[in-house]
């Protein structure tokens, strides 16, 4: 138990450049404080002591803001940054070396029994507000996005944005060090696309000038032909 609880101290001296000392983490990290209380609070849900176990796991919501159930299983090195928010259901299962954010819930996704909530595997960088939901299988070194839902299983080594989820990179090999907390430069796939669109906007614009301005300069037609170009130039359709 004291060496998973020093992993987690070491995890966040490691991951966050605010940490000043392990004294610091601590006395003053409610990540590392609720990571603390679960190995506890495991124990005595696995010894059949649930409703103690249940009723420590709210009052270290109480304090830290992070609801972990006395159920789930909790790796080493596991790193909650800030914490506010997160919920970490039964059934879930977060392997070493994962890094969550704020916001973030592994649940379920109705009234099942058994195995519910999503396994995270190691390595993993899950996001400011992304939900994973299900008995999913998140694979390892992979990255969630801020405000993603994931619903499916993940690959190994891949980043998921959006909502729901969509597999937008495979790296295929381990996310190194230094670039695991780069979750604010991730791929936007619907920005993309908002962008090509207003692209080919702008192009269809200037065509219909291009076609309006060409019927201006046009003689008098004839026929309904004509009886069309002045309509349109009385109603000075503007693009």
């Amino acid at each position: 138990m004291f060496s998973d609880i020093r992993s987690y101290v070491d995890a966040a001296v490691a991951r966050d450049p605010a940490a000043r000392s392990r004294a610091e983490v601590l006395l003053l990290y409610p990540g590392v404080h609720a990571l603390a209380w679960h190995k506890l609070n495991h124990w005595l849900y696995r010894h059949r002591v649930f409703g103690l176990a249940r009723f420590l796991s709210q009052l270290v919501r109480f304090f830290t803001g992070i609801e972990i159930h006395p159920g789930a299983c909790i790796g080493r090195g596991v790193f909650i940054d800030h914490g506010m928010g997160v919920v970490i259901g039964e059934t879930a299962v977060v392997g070493s070396d994962v890094t969550i954010y704020q916001g973030v819930t592994l649940g379920g996704t109705g009234k099942e029994t058994g195995k519910r909530h999503p396994t995270i595997e190691d390595g993993v960088v899950v996001s400011a507000g992304a939900i994973v939901l299900g008995s999913i299988t998140v694979g390892a070194d992979s990255k969630i996005g801020a405000g993603a839902v994931v619903i499916h299983d993940v690959p190994p080594g891949s980043t998921v944005v959006g909502v729901p989820g969509r597999v937008v990179a495979r790296l295929g090999v381990r996310v190194r060090e230094a670039d695991i907390l780069n979750h604010g430069d991730l791929p936007d796939p619907v920005g993309r696309a908002l962008e090509h669109m207003a692209r080919r906007l702008n192009a269809m614009e200037t065509e219909l000038r291009a076609v309006r301005l060409a019927l201006q300069q046009t003689p008098a037609l004839v026929a309904d032909g004509g009886t069309a170009v002045e309509e349109a130039r009385a109603n000075d359709y503007r693009i």
